[in-house]
């Protein structure tokens, strides 16, 4: 299945402050805030939902997210987290999250040869994994608490037990392609933001090309080479990609027949729908509905 998404910006870098007599930092953020932006550091970074679905970015992938949605990240791979909000609504507490960097494990390689058992862990997180076994996300999800709310050694504990069931887990996806690329700088951040965001709030409509470029204070011809120089697509496939990914959604957590859920999602038109669904999904909106409602079905009786 297709979910690439070539790269979308210049991604902002983001600064992570060491928190004192700690390698290991643990955050939690809401939603809105100021983190939730394209961007990229050089720390790997665990990242857990515990509130809100929406739109998760990472490299060129594009997907749904949930409450357990679990991720690992590693150094420098674009990523972001959008979350669908009503006006006016906020979630106090969207996701945890756990960063350490290449250097810690480095070093305690020298001293610890045990930790060589996550070296195949390490080396898939550069492209980011999402953990999809429901025992592995429960488990995490209680070690993060534990590393939120303990520091010294009982952190550094739970921290290993959570690294060694990532790497002993086996239901997973790897998210970005091989030949993603990360591009640094931040240059064309602050545009390139406002487009997805906008794209982001109306592709369920009829958007057009136009109507963004006006909304940036650009024109169409000049805004269509910078968006395709920067997220690697033209503006329609990008929007397209969004379109199928919630139509994803919908079709394996509703009820809604396929021709609702076609024009739900910002399709004008059933054939051209069904067109784009298998050119990115390799199957027909009905053979995914059925492929999900199996999986739900499993998921239940596990």
């Amino acid at each position: 299945m297709n979910n690439r998404l070539r790269p979308q910006a210049d991604p902002a870098y983001e600064l992570i402050d060491p928190q004192a007599h700690s390698s290991i930092l643990y955050r939690q953020h809401g939603f809105p805030h100021p983190l939730v932006r394209w961007h990229y550091h050089k720390e790997y970074e665990l990242h857990l939902i515990t509130h809100s679905s929406g739109k998760v970015f990472v490299g060129d992938y594009i997907g749904n997210f949930y409450p357990g949605n679990l991720i690992l990240t590693g150094p420098n791979l674009p990523h972001n987290w959008i979350s669908q909000a009503g006006p006016g609504e906020s979630f106090a507490q969207r996701d945890r999250v756990v960063t350490f960097t290449d250097e810690l494990l480095q070093s305690a390689r020298q001293v610890f040869p045990e930790i060589t058992a996550l070296d195949d862990l390490l080396q898939r997180a550069r492209v980011g994994i999402e953990f999809r076994g429901r025992e592995t996300i429960a488990q995490a999800r209680e070690l993060m608490r534990e590393i939120a709310e303990s520091d010294g050694l009982r952190r550094l504990g739970a921290f290993l037990r959570i690294m060694d069931l990532l790497a002993e887990a086996r239901d997973y996806q790897l998210l970005s392609s091989g030949q993603y690329l990360t591009v640094s700088g931040d240059k064309q951040q602050q545009r390139v933001n406002l487009a997805v965001n906008y794209i982001f709030d109306h592709y369920s409509g009829e958007l057009s090309l136009e109507e963004v470029a006006e909304h940036l204070g650009m024109q169409p011809t000049y805004f269509s080479k910078f968006f395709r120089q920067a997220t690697g697509r033209r503006f329609i496939e990008f929007v397209n990609s969004l379109r199928v990914t919630r139509a994803c959604d919908l079709l394996a957590h509703s009820d809604l027949p396929v021709t609702d859920i076609c024009f739900e999602v910002g399709f004008t038109n059933i054939s051209n729908f069904n067109r784009r669904f298998q050119a990115l999904k390799e199957m027909t909106p009905s053979d995914y509905r059925r492929l999900a409602s199996v999986a739900n079905e499993n998921d239940r009786t596990d």
